[in-house]
């Protein structure tokens, strides 16, 4: 059995805009769907050449093969789209086209009973403590349950009443044709409930602020922008719902002595220009305290050296990264006499051979 031309299964004319095609969709969806239907293969099937014809003209570029090659056009994907295609009852349609809940068939979702808010706390550590890991204390302000009355909010003795005008249901409904309007209740304001004697404590509220003292372990190896989520410490949920999360984001200062990349350190140590042509053992300081490094005789400024294992654990697993010096050659603002007779002794000597590998002894004898 060949295809219907797909504007003749919505109706509407092949220049007409989206607006119109979204609309005419929306008109047959709910007159045909299954759910409307139920037990009528006819109405299935004029539903599914609905959607089917949909899935192809409100896309653009399948609408443009459409119209230039027909059926052939847009192949068989368009046949995958029918009553599988993401419709599987009335609600699936209403909510496409922005109806929300205002249809009878979502009131069985609604529920007084609201979860906390999750709540976000930012905090700043040393790299230290990044890297060592540390227990905090934070004192968190957020909204708990009033144990005055155990979060109804109704003074003690009394109780809410259920409202009259929505039956408790926090909604009105009238009919408009064939569907079911639902509104929030104007006149408990969607609670379902009237407190008629508030509690003096939250004011009807159900839950009052207050500060909380929360320990945390932050673990070794965070970064910024590291989370930590401690489940239960947000906010308190309404009408016995639960409470939210708790959520620490941390912020790792800036190190005078140490940048770091990942699981790496670096750093800069100063030498002398002796230090630099001789070689020498140099202390460089680390997280974990001092360490020496050995730095080799004609060692250039800006040279790299990994000191290993010196760099920054591994965040929820095994092992560090390393700390890599870069050497830097300082030189003195000023001289004692005897360091300028020493660099004047070596200046007669610069014009030497630098190839000669005698210039090396010649330069440790002048500074030994």
């Amino acid at each position: 059995m060949s295809k219907r031309d797909y504007y003749e299964v919505l109706g509407v004319s092949k220049t007409a805009g989206d607006a119109d095609i979204k609309k005419a969709y929306r008109s047959l969806a709910v007159q045909f769907h299954p759910d409307k239907n139920p037990g009528d293969a006819a109405a299935e099937e004029k539903f599914k050449e609905a959607a089917e014809a949909y899935s192809v003209l409100s896309d653009s570029q399948k609408r443009a093969a459409y119209d230039r090659f027909g059926h052939q056009g847009v192949g068989a994907g368009a046949g995958g789209a029918g009553f599988d295609a993401g419709f599987s009852n009335m609600d699936d349609i209403f909510d496409m086209f922005g109806f929300g809940d205002m249809f009878g068939g979502r009131t069985g979702r609604r529920t007084t009973v609201q979860r906390g808010s999750d709540l976000r706390y930012d905090l700043e550590i040393t790299l230290e403590n990044a890297a060592t890991g540390k227990d905090e204390k934070l004192r968190i302000p957020r909204l708990e349950t009033c144990v005055e009355c155990d979060g109804v909010g109704a003074e003690k003795g009394t109780t809410a009443e259920s409202c009259v005008t929505c039956q408790g249901s926090g909604q009105t409904r009238y009919q408009q044709g064939f569907f079911s309007v639902m509104r929030t209740c104007g006149n408990c304001q969607g609670k379902g409930q009237i407190i008629r004697t508030p509690c003096k404590t939250c004011r009807g509220a159900g839950r009052v602020e207050k500060e909380k003292t929360i320990e945390i372990k932050i673990p070794a190896g965070v970064e910024t922008g590291s989370r930590l989520r401690v489940t239960g410490e947000g906010e308190a949920g309404v009408n016995g719902g639960p409470s939210g999360d708790l959520f620490i984001v941390l912020h790792v200062k800036e190190h005078d002595s140490f940048e770091r990349q990942g699981e790496n350190l670096y750093s800069v140590a100063p030498i002398t220009f002796a230090q630099a042509a001789l070689g020498a053992d140099i202390t460089v300081k680390t997280l974990d305290g001092e360490e020496e490094l050995k730095v080799p005789a004609g060692t250039q400024t800006g040279t790299i050296f990994r000191v290993k294992g010196h760099g920054m654990p591994n965040l929820g697993g095994r092992g560090k990264g390393d700390l890599f010096v870069a050497v830097s050659l300082v030189t003195p603002k000023t001289l004692t006499k005897e360091q300028r007779k020493l660099l004047e002794q070596l200046a007669e000597i610069e014009d030497a051979d630098f190839s000669d590998e005698s210039f090396i002894d010649k330069v440790r004898n002048i500074f030994s």
